[in-house]
């Protein structure tokens, strides 16, 4: 193995490690020590490969924001009828939510802290977004309602239980393995509640 190859390993290794921390574990303020301790890796090689804690953390972000545009453009790009370009945006946001439970609750936090924001929808396609649901409240294919309300209605239904996931394991007395069996039927139930046929 080259030494290139060798570093670039490296730094993958340091990433995928802080990915798994950040939004498997939802360890949001993991150390650069603690990072470099899950990857078994000295903590001088966390700066020599990206300067930072900091600029690690941007990198990460900057993954977890492409993962979050790429969901919404399922919707807003797409040719497919309305309800099938929902149910694949639901899919992709269920999958995304048991690879990494903690993704969303990890992007708001950076949100509040004012140090990582980027927009993932653009004015036009929101607008277009907004006219594709009214048509389909005309057709009686969904309840009337601001448009918006139906965006909130759906990204509360995915949203809502992984950024619960700790209270509610705790409360419901259920473990990690049921709690994604749960997320992996919500497919269905989340379209029989937003669509009337």
């Amino acid at each position: 193995m080259s030494k290139q190859e060798k570093k670039d390993q490296t730094q993958e290794l340091i990433k995928q490690t802080a990915k798994n921390l950040f939004f498997v574990q939802g360890k949001f303020d993991a150390t650069t020590q603690e990072i470099a301790d899950e990857a078994g890796v000295n903590r001088t090689l966390i700066n020599y490969y990206f300067r930072s804690r900091d600029n690690l953390i941007q990198i990460i972000f900057d993954e977890a924001h492409r993962v979050e545009k790429e969901k919404s453009e399922l919707i807003m790009n797409s040719d497919l009828p309305f309800k099938e370009k929902i149910a694949n945006f639901i899919d992709g946001s269920l999958q995304t939510s048991l690879q990494y439970p903690y993704l969303e609750t990890y992007i708001v936090s950076q949100i509040n802290k004012g140090s990582c924001h980027k927009r993932d929808v653009e004015e036009e396609e929101l607008k277009k977004l907004y006219a594709d649901i009214e048509k389909e409240m005309e057709l009686g294919n969904i309840e009337k309602m601001a448009p918006v309300q139906f965006v909130l209605n759906m990204i509360s239904l995915l949203v809502f239980p992984s950024a619960v996931r700790p209270l509610f394991l705790e409360n419901m007395m259920i473990d990690d393995k049921e709690f994604d069996l749960l997320i992996a039927d919500r497919k269905d139930i989340i379209l029989n509640m937003l669509f009337k046929k």
